[in-house]
């Protein structure tokens, strides 16, 4: 038979163990060797004072809306217009490509629209 190690699963071990709640810090939240993995955060950084956008700077001018509108029906039109063959010249793909980029357009300026 082949003899027992210390500190095996027998029950005989060469050290006693100590009951501890299995936490590594202690409650406080703070550890005590001092070290830290992260920086404090810097108490500045919060008092800083970020004035409002002014309402002049937040509101688009009044032509924004009508042109954002007039951007978005006409490439409409003009896809529904060339898939219809109503669009002088016939049939093109440079209507479809007009079309696309006034829808496109439109939908860049409905983002920034306040």
């Amino acid at each position: 038979m082949a003899k027992a190690r210390a500190g095996s699963d027998d029950g005989t071990s060469s050290k006693k163990r100590t009951a501890t709640s299995g936490r590594a810090t202690p409650p406080g939240g703070r550890a005590t060797a001092g070290g830290r993995a992260t920086p404090p955060k810097s108490r500045d950084v919060n008092k800083r004072y970020t004035a409002p956008i002014p309402k002049s700077v937040r509101h688009s001018p009044p032509w924004f809306g009508p042109v954002l509108l007039a951007l978005l029906v006409v490439g409409l039109l003009l896809i529904v217009g060339n898939y219809v063959g109503i669009m002088p010249g016939g049939t093109s793909n440079w209507y479809l490509i007009g079309g696309l980029v006034g829808i496109v357009v439109g939908a860049m300026m409905a983002t920034q629209y306040h």
